[in-house]
């Protein structure tokens, strides 16, 4: 089952995991690829995978690509705002935009991040 990873992550956290990923493969270890989505907050990836978008993630989970018009009307909602909301997923790197339509060629999400109490 193909699964789309998606974290909370500061700038150091990313730039540290790309170099750690550069040293193994240096080393030369075969490390697996694991799609990945970081957010810097909470507040960043709740504003792109509200709960609108992530029906049209939903919706696209196995599918293949789905023209615009086909995802609109099985999410029942207008095309123009589904337009707007794939192009948010789109530039966040959670759908791909092809030539025949959008696709998330992921079985799934899982989500990783942890909540800690105010200080």
């Amino acid at each position: 089952m193909t699964t789309l990873i998606v974290k909370l992550a500061t700038m150091a956290d990313v730039k540290s995991r790309f170099v750690e990923a550069g040293r193994r493969a240096m080393a030369g270890e075969i490390v697996a690829a694991e799609p990945t989505v970081n957010f810097l907050s909470y507040d960043d990836m709740h504003r792109v995978l509200a709960p609108l978008r992530l029906a049209i993630v939903k919706v696209l989970a196995g599918q293949g690509a789905l023209p615009i018009r086909e995802v609109a009307r099985r999410v029942n909602r207008d095309v123009q705002a589904v337009h707007r909301d794939i192009t948010t997923l789109v530039n966040a790197g959670v759908i791909d935009r092809m030539d025949n339509g959008v696709s998330f060629p992921y079985e799934r999400i899982h989500f990783e991040f942890d909540v800690s109490a105010a200080a």
